[in-house]
């Protein structure tokens, strides 16, 4: 089993990858177009808003609470009680989604008064985000239709599809900032055109894959269908569970509106460089484990349920750990060689490299809580992880008005960091409490190991980075070479010295714990 989840997390990381690189290459494009100025933080909030209604009707609370609805459904129905429920699904999400689309773009100047009041007195800062609201909000019906159809290809063990559908999106963004920006004269109204268009395309990209499944939703609104129904029940305690970092984001926006032009800026750059690879390990992973756990779940398998989780959190910890301190070290020379272009300036990358180290504080928080949150998706139970974010969301806000007069945009981005931390902790407490996961044996030395061979590369990259000043001061060939050769010998350093200290693959290998585990 572990060697089919493997490969799958490792189609999903691939696609994810090239998702990330594509996506890398847009912000260069950004940062080179638009810097970190007025017209920047007006398309990013423009932006962040569907972006974050689409965390909740896509690939947030809607696919953890479809999928494994989903899952029993083809578990344990008729063909044509399937194919019922994708039909009704797909029209309710259709027509929700349609409501909610027509509400944004008539009460856009209301949204962005909400979410950016900093930009109410600055009259042209303010008529920019609003007008390119009004444009990218309809990519939120778009989007939300792919999610359901990424949740219906991955439950049948399709996976590359809609993991590379996301390339899309940065292939438009990318055209829009080429093509469209200099035609237009205006780079958040070209930019936002961009984004819609790219919600078309993603969709359109989705239908022969579900035809090839057999699984093509033809929309249907009916009074009552019982699966349909369960999912939007189960949907609404987890808008804030799996919603809660974007909450935290929209928070952080709305504070650091108020601070001195750029601040939103330099949170979206480095919030992005840290979500590389939270993207490439750790919704790879969580995609790929949902629909295994929520098969177990249906089958009763619950000592299987637990190994699985056990599973992924050594996974969790053998890659997350090392990526958090490779960002901490290597943070001004990335931010450097990737956004040091354009408009963008030498204290822009300052500014952004410090908020990117506040930022990979909270990466394992944030892959922990990907991992863990499905023990309870799968399970159907929405409203633990919901109780939980609430919690986290408070703590978020306390320690962002706490930190934000000391620090200003790196206090918001820590207090996210810290808030992720939090959430994890409280979800890993329930799950153990409730013996729902038991840990197998071995962690404590398994996590000694894996430290202590982050902690050495962690040095070596330290010195290796060099001063910031340097880096700001040296050509790109020079800065690509260097970076790359760096991560390089992090990587050969680290896997050297866990190699050296005992941990080999095949002890990561699901079926092994299994056969070394007593049975009952």
């Amino acid at each position: 089993m572990s060697r089919k989840l493997l490969k799958s997390t490792a189609v999903v990381g691939g696609m994810t990858l090239l998702s990330r690189i594509s996506g890398l290459v847009r912000d260069i494009v950004f940062a080179y177009v638009m810097g970190s100025g007025l017209v920047a933080d007006a398309f990013f909030v423009a932006f962040r808003i569907p972006n974050f209604f689409r965390r909740i009707f896509g690939e947030g609370a809607f696919s953890q609470a479809f999928v494994p609805v989903f899952t029993e459904y083809r578990e344990q129905r008729s063909a044509t009680e399937v194919r019922a429920f994708t039909d009704h699904m797909a029209g309710r999400l259709g027509a929700v989604l349609l409501g909610l689309t027509a509400l944004g773009i008539l009460a856009a100047p209301w949204v962005v008064t909400i979410i950016a009041p900093g930009f109410v007195d600055d009259p042209e800062r303010f008529a920019l985000t609003v007008d390119a609201l009004r444009i990218t909000f309809p990519y939120l019906l778009f989007i939300s239709l792919v999610a359901m159809s990424a949740g219906i290809l991955q439950t049948c063990g399709r996976f590359a599809a809609p993991a590379a559908t996301p390339i899309l999106l940065n292939l438009s963004l990318i055209a829009a900032a080429v093509w469209l920006v200099p035609e237009l004269g205006n780079a958040a109204t070209g930019l936002a055109l961009g984004v819609l268009f790219a919600g078309i395309f993603q969709l359109v990209f989705q239908v022969p894959f579900l035809r090839r499944v057999g699984y093509l939703p033809f929309p249907k609104l009916a009074p009552r269908n019982e699966g349909a129904s369960r999912v939007f029940r189960l949907m609404l305690p987890a808008v804030f569970s799996v919603s809660v970092a974007q909450i935290n984001l929209l928070v952080n926006t709305l504070l650091a509106s108020f601070l001195v032009t750029g601040s939103i800026s330099w949170l979206y750059y480095s919030d992005r460089l840290m979500e590389f690879p939270l993207g490439v390990f750790g919704i790879a992973l969580a995609t790929v484990i949902l629909p295994s756990l929520s098969k177990l779940h249906a089958r009763a398998e619950s000592a299987a349920f637990s190994q699985l989780l056990d599973w992924s959190l050594r996974w969790v910890f053998l890659i997350g750990t090392p990526a958090t301190l490779g960002l901490i070290a290597l943070a001004g020379p990335m931010m450097t060689t990737l956004f040091q272009y354009g408009a963008t300036t030498p204290d822009d990358i300052r500014m952004m490299s410090n908020s990117l180290v506040a930022f990979a504080v909270g990466l394992p928080g944030f892959v922990l809580i990907k991992v863990l949150a499905p023990g309870f998706f799968a399970r159907q139970d929405t409203t633990t992880p919901m109780r939980v974010a609430v919690v986290a969301m408070l703590v978020n806000l306390v320690l962002s008005l706490a930190f934000i007069v000391p620090l200003a945009h790196v206090g918001l981005a820590l207090a996210i960091s810290l808030s992720a931390w939090v959430n994890a902790a409280l979800l890993y407490r329930r799950l153990h409490s409730e013996s729902i996961y038991r840990p197998l044996p071995g962690w404590r030395g398994y996590l000694f190991k894996v430290s202590a061979a982050s902690l050495v590369m962690a040095g070596v990259l330290w010195w290796g980075g060099g001063d910031l000043d340097t880096w700001l001061h040296t050509g790109l060939l020079r800065r690509v070479t260097h970076l790359a050769g760096w991560i390089a010998v992090g990587a050969a350093v680290y896997f050297g010295v866990i190699f050296g200290l005992g941990i080999r693959p095949r002890q990561l290998l699901l079926s092994r714990i299994e056969s070394e585990t007593p049975q009952s």
